[in-house]
């Protein structure tokens, strides 16, 4: 997937969108803060999520951080790959990386999540 094209929350999560289906996973500034990646727990597949509450944890050497969703809906497929090895996020967060996939909430968008050019404005302001 192409940064480019996808949709980013404020806590670096990002969404791809097809049809009523969002891919989910993390930007790579949020991998290169974390460094290190160690442990990923997910939900399973059937849990709902709703858009600003954590729906995981990710885990490195330097801390735990949780993830939020940055959308409302139905967790259809769990990415069991990164569940199993998370430093398979680091090597394509982008792509083979992501976490999740959720079937849209009926009446829920992708409208109130960032461009890629307004991410990169925040994170550039960011401190590192």
């Amino acid at each position: 997937m192409e940064p480019e094209k996808l949709r980013f929350s404020e806590s670096h999560e990002w969404v791809s969108l097809e049809g009523r289906v969002a891919t989910i996973g993390i930007s790579r500034f949020a991998v290169e803060q974390l460094t290190d990646l160690v442990y990923l727990d997910l939900p399973a597949k059937g849990a709902k999520v709703f858009a600003g509450e954590a729906f995981g944890e990710i885990e490195s050497v330097k801390a735990v951080s949780e993830l939020y969703s940055p959308v409302d809906g139905e967790v259809i497929e769990v990415n069991d790959t990164v569940v199993d090895d998370p430093a398979k996020i680091a090597a394509d967060p982008y792509g083979t990386g992501w976490m999740i996939k959720v079937r849209l909430a009926e009446d829920a968008t992708i409208d109130h999540l960032l461009d890629h050019a307004a991410y990169q404005k925040q994170i550039a302001e960011e401190p590192h």
